[in-house]
């Protein structure tokens, strides 16, 4: 274990957030044993990365991961293969894969036999900075997404930078849509203007394996970011609503995406989210003139998109289904500058008339 390192270990309602970064996938064989039996769920596409693990664990099971898999009935097959290997309440699920994996693994675990232990392996930046985090784990509903889940904290979250070489350019930038989003959240560690340094160069052609040392500090301070807001607020009662920060928004293109049958990435949502959330907070006034415009162009030169490609009346259903949603208000994430974020309440009619 002496390449791993504690990037945060904090306490809160739903249990210990405990991040742990490691340079080699190898490293984590030092966080399980202990008598205990490890069960590694795992993204079906891995293929090296599952290999590697399958040394230091009792079982595996492949997954397919994605937004129409994220299901109870893929839940319910975990918890059944669980069962059929006999896994009693001292056993340790281990996910490995992206946030997809990582939230359908950590809430079959968390409701087989009322609660055993998990911890994950994320795979993608997305994962690593922001989905494996926070200890919020559920699956989609009828279309609608994490509608269904509980929040409870994993026992670990490996984080291992390496696992990033082996993604491509448009999966590697939809994580970097959530990197940027922590660091409008909260940059008092002046990472932002580093994070858009890095990942412009990156969007332009420069290989991410020769990035690996700048994504590490960036990575580990998104992390930090992360688990202090989710361990001050583990319930989402008020600072941990800023961690949605362009989500409303993506969230309901993802809802029209798949009802059209759209590719549409998650961090393309979210980036073009922060975008609308960006115009509506100088229409609103609690961002200055030229703000939006300054975001817009960070994230094109990032390499990602800016514009909704629905219209208003396709949004408005979906927002109001938006499960953050309370009497028919919701919490808005407006911004009124890099690393200040405000929570404003408004109707998603309200909301959408104010844009263009």
């Amino acid at each position: 274990m002496k390449h791993l390192a504690f990037l945060v270990y904090l306490q809160d309602m739903a249990g210990t957030i405990n991040i742990i970064s490691g340079k080699r996938l190898e490293d984590v064989a030092g966080l399980l044993g202990g008598g205990r039996k490890v069960y590694l769920v795992h993204d079906a596409a891995l293929g090296d990365a599952a290999a590697r693990l399958a040394a230091f664990v009792d079982a595996s099971l492949p997954v397919e991961a994605s937004e129409e898999n994220k299901n109870m009935d893929t839940v319910l097959g975990i918890d059944r293969w669980l069962l059929s290997l006999g896994a009693d309440r001292t056993a340790l699920v281990l996910a490995c894969g992206g946030g997809i994996v990582t939230d359908m693994a950590g809430f079959a675990a968390s409701v087989y036999k009322r609660g055993v232990g998990f911890a994950f392996i994320p795979t993608t930046l997305l994962a690593q900075v922001d989905a494996a985090i926070g200890g919020k784990t559920g699956v989609n509903l009828d279309g609608y997404k994490n509608m269904i889940g509980v929040i409870r904290q994993p026992e670990f979250t490996f984080i291992c930078p390496e696992l990033l070489g082996t993604l491509s350019l448009r999966d590697f930038l939809s994580g970097a849509a959530e990197l940027l989003k922590t660091f409008i959240i909260d940059d008092g560690g002046h990472h932002y203007a580093a994070a858009v340094e890095t990942i412009s160069a990156i969007a332009s052609g420069r290989p991410v394996s020769a990035c690996m040392a700048e994504l590490q500090d960036l990575i580990a301070a998104a992390a930090a970011v992360k688990a202090g807001v989710a361990g001050r607020d583990p319930n989402e009662g008020g600072e941990r609503r800023k961690l949605n920060l362009g989500h409303t928004f993506a969230h309901a293109m993802e809802h029209c995406a798949r009802l059209k049958g759209d590719d549409l990435a998650h961090g393309e949502a979210v980036a073009a989210g922060m975008a609308m959330a960006a115009e509506l907070s100088e229409k609103i006034g609690t961002a200055p003139k030229g703000f939006a415009d300054r975001l817009k162009r960070d994230l094109r030169a990032c390499g990602l998109m800016t514009g909704c490609p629905y219209g208003a009346d396709e949004l408005i259903g979906a927002m109001k289904l938006d499960k953050k949603a309370e009497g028919g208000l919701i919490h808005f994430v407006l911004m009124a500058g890099i690393g200040d974020v405000r929570i404003v309440d408004m109707t998603a009619e309200e909301a959408l008339s104010l844009l263009p």
